[in-house]
């Protein structure tokens, strides 16, 4: 490790970073010749470049930077979480990889339900039953194993040294780390991870974390075993009966990540390679591509009330199609190919009137009948081969909960589960019957790392975190490019629009309307709604025509990084 650590100055000389830079200030775009990793913190993104340098692949850079995340970015970054890879090989080929966290076996559907038979939303969110079966070691594994090209022990390390021998805190986690310390103090292991005798810590000091760099280290030398059996399986089932949680060790061994086909589609001549349920990016996305495509998104002009409008329809039309039909396609028979035609969504269009807001409903579907914390990763190598990357913890920080002994923080993905059957309200709680929870089951997710391509060479490699908000992010940042043509770090840098079918509303980021536009859109019935903060944390790399790299990372957060040469 000592090649990568002291690597880190020349990295500064030969891989370029951006993003990290004053949100206002007018930032040369980031370009690469060679190969790029953007990821939401630069740690990380410096030792996928490094991965990539010494030769190893799109899916090596992934997998070392996905790692060195769950160290240097604890609220999202992960080892005891989930996540979903989409790749596209150098032979334009391509796959996904799905590591969802799964429900225990002694899951049932009452679990979330108090005493009186009423729903708890800190069960369902924030208690140790609300830890799904995590799958991001299984998942980096299975990857390497079947594409990856440089030893999994060399693509480990670099996280393992982070761990043991500590990182500067940057501005940005310290000041995280300090916001969330009252929610760490009802769980020791987790306090004394991520705080100091003396309180939060500062900007510069040096965060070691040596439980996790001794876990990290069994993962390096035993592989996915490393985590699922042996001495790191012990110590999280042992906090779960310390909890009451339901995982078991026989919960751990049975776990497998899985390869899938992709979802495919087609937007403006480019191919659409995205991931099947149980994320429910791929189907919306292409769902809603087919909506915009059909519906003239071309000649709307950039956030007209006509464009805004039609994004807004083709929102509320999905996301009720989320809520209706998907879930894990292991469990649950979803009409995916009729979802994501152009048959289909030609009848959807005809629901859509071009001057007049529709109305979303609890209780009602009226389309046609036939017809939170996360993060992601971006990364093409020298080859083109392309990996887009999500993982999550579920909220940030995920439950909360550091592994005594261990050093790693669980998911509360339980939470993505429908908390009961009926429970579907305006306030946008979601109890509709595919996603209800059953052992073994993989919780719906929004999770959409997704690649766009043309003639099996990628065009653009994106994916963000932000819990529902994800799929929207996501589209809003393809039309902003594809359609707009505006540059890959102006698209994501553009305010951005929501709309979940249920609350009924259309959520903006600051700037995203003009007064008129606002205006019009309030005549035509649409419910507009400020948003207070920002949405997402998008990651994006583009590939123009002559094969040249260039970046698009959320500037907003101030550890996002662009590293490549």
């Amino acid at each position: 490790m000592k090649t990568i650590r002291s690597s880190s100055i020349l990295l500064l000389l030969f891989c370029s970073l951006a993003c990290a830079q004053e949100k206002n200030s007018k930032a040369v775009p980031y370009r690469a010749k060679n190969g790029m990793v953007v990821s939401q913190d630069r740690h990380a993104s410096e030792v996928g470049c490094e991965i990539l340098r010494q030769g190893g692949n799109a899916v090596d850079a992934a997998v070392a930077t996905a790692f060195a995340l769950a160290v240097t970015h604890p609220a999202a970054g992960n080892i005891g979480g989930g996540g979903f890879m989409v790749v596209m090989l150098e032979n334009g080929k391509s796959t996904t990889f799905d590591f969802r966290e799964r429900a225990p076996a002694a899951s049932h559907p009452g679990m979330f339900l108090d005493e009186n038979g009423k729903y708890d939303s800190a069960r369902h969110h924030f208690s140790h039953i609300a830890v799904g079966v995590p799958g991001s070691v299984a998942g980096l594994y299975l990857a390497h194993q079947r594409l990856g090209k440089l030893a999994w022990k060399k693509l480990v390390e670099p996280a393992v040294r982070l761990a043991a021998d500590g990182f500067r805190v940057s501005a940005g986690l310290a000041a995280d780390l300090a916001a969330r310390l009252g929610s760490f103090k009802k769980y020791p292991a987790t306090l004394a991870q991520f705080s100091q005798k003396t309180g939060a810590y500062k900007a510069g000091e040096l965060l070691v974390q040596k439980d996790l760099a001794e876990t990290l280290g069994r993962i390096r030398d035993q592989g996915a075993d490393g985590f699922y059996r042996g001495k790191t399986a012990e110590l999280l089932v042992a906090e779960m009966r310390r909890g009451g949680g339901l995982i078991s060790q026989e919960d751990l061994r049975g776990y497998k990540a899985l390869e899938r086909q992709p979802i495919r589609g087609t937007f403006q001549g480019l191919d659409i390679i995205a991931m099947p349920p149980p994320s429910s990016g791929g189907v919306a996305l292409v769902e809603m591509l087919n909506l915009l495509e059909i519906g003239g998104i071309a000649s709307a002009g950039f956030r007209s009330s006509r464009e805004v409008h039609l994004l807004a329809e083709a929102m509320r039309r999905a996301y009720a199609d989320r809520a209706r039909h998907l879930a894990d396609t292991d469990f649950v028979k979803v009409p995916v190919e009729r979802l994501i035609s152009r048959d289909y969504a030609r009848t959807l269009s005809a629901t859509i009137d071009p001057q007049k807001a529709s109305r979303s409903s609890p209780t009602t579907f009226t389309w046609p009948r036939q017809g939170s914390e996360t993060t992601h990763l971006s990364v093409v190598d020298s080859s083109r081969m392309a990996v887009a990357l999500t993982t999550t913890l579920e909220y940030s920080y995920g439950s909360r909960i550091v592994v005594p002994g261990a050093g790693f923080l669980l998911n509360n993905e339980m939470g993505d589960f429908n908390p009961r059957a009926g429970l579907t309200t305006e306030r946008g709680l979601i109890g509709t019957q595919p996603n209800l929870v059953s052992p073994g089951k993989r919780m719906l997710s929004s999770m959409s790392p997704t690649i766009i391509a043309r003639e099996g060479r990628p065009v653009l490699v994106l994916g963000s975190p932000g819990g529902r908000t994800i799929i929207n992010t996501v589209l809003g940042i393809i039309v902003n490019h594809l359609v707009h043509g505006l540059p890959i770090q102006k698209a994501v840098d553009t305010p951005r629009l929501h709309h979940q079918w249920l609350p009924d509303r259309l959520q903006v980021e600051t700037g995203a309307l003009s007064p008129a536009t606002r205006a019009a859109l309030e005549k035509m019935g649409h419910v507009i709604q400020q948003r207070s903060g920002t949405q997402g944390s998008a990651m994006a790399i583009s590939v123009d025509k002559n094969g040249k790299l260039e970046a698009g990372c959320d500037r907003r957060r101030p550890d996002s990084a662009a590293v490549g040469y």
